[in-house]
């Protein structure tokens, strides 16, 4: 059906107005209204088909080839899925976190505040680390309600992040989790949290430089 629409669109681009109405006779819309009366609806010409199934075989050919090379990654923050895909073909399907969205202020009448939301746009992987640790940063303990360290050691926390970490800037990763429970759900500070099998499968398929589309 998508194609049909596609062809009559093509097609409409040289027909005008009673193209319009022929194509929309030719996709189905003819029960949706009785409007323009059938007798003054002229059908497509052949031709013209044929014309719009060229335009329509090129305008896919374009598509393609816009598509990254080799592995990529897709994330929908909305949906929390991440998508591991080789050209239209999606490879794996994980279901995720991405950012809560959760604005922290600092107390103390300070300015600082942070909003925990997972940056959207086109990236691509920057470092691939295992065993990683996370380095926690001064809202990490203002959320538990902790005093800032001064000392880089007491910021040092390890397991939390799993096995893997993919990293694809300005402090932000896809890795692991130990709240499995609450993939799914947007409820991170802005990373991408994965299961531990799907993260394996991906941090072990992707190479340095493999983009990353995140809306």
């Amino acid at each position: 059906m998508i194609k049909r629409v596609l062809i009559a669109v093509a097609a409409l681009a040289g027909l005008g107005f009673l193209a319009v109405v022929g194509a929309a006779y030719l996709i189905g819309f003819k029960q949706v209204s009785a409007w323009p009366p059938a007798e003054s609806v002229r059908p497509v010409a052949e031709k013209d088909v044929s014309r719009a199934e060229r335009n329509v075989q090129q305008l896919e050919k374009r598509m393609t080839a816009l598509l990254p090379r080799g592995l990529y990654i897709v994330i929908d923050t909305a949906a929390n899925r991440l998508y591991l895909k080789e050209g239209a073909k999606v490879v794996r399907e994980a279901v995720i976190s991405c950012g809560s969205g959760v604005v922290l202020e600092e107390p103390g009448g300070k300015k600082r505040s942070w909003v925990f939301d997972t940056p959207r746009g086109e990236f691509s992987v920057k470092s691939k680390i295992t065993n990683p640790y996370w380095v926690k940063p001064d809202w990490a303990f203002i959320e538990e309600g902790e005093a800032i360290p001064k000392g880089l050691e007491d910021r040092i926390e390890s397991g939390t992040l799993g096995d893997y970490a993919l990293g694809f800037g300005q402090g932000y990763f896809i890795h692991g989790t130990l709240y499995t429970r609450l993939l799914g759900r947007n409820v991170t500070h802005g990373c991408v949290r994965v299961g531990d099998d799907d993260l394996k499968a991906v941090f072990k398929a992707v190479p340095i430089g493999a983009k990353i589309y995140i809306y």
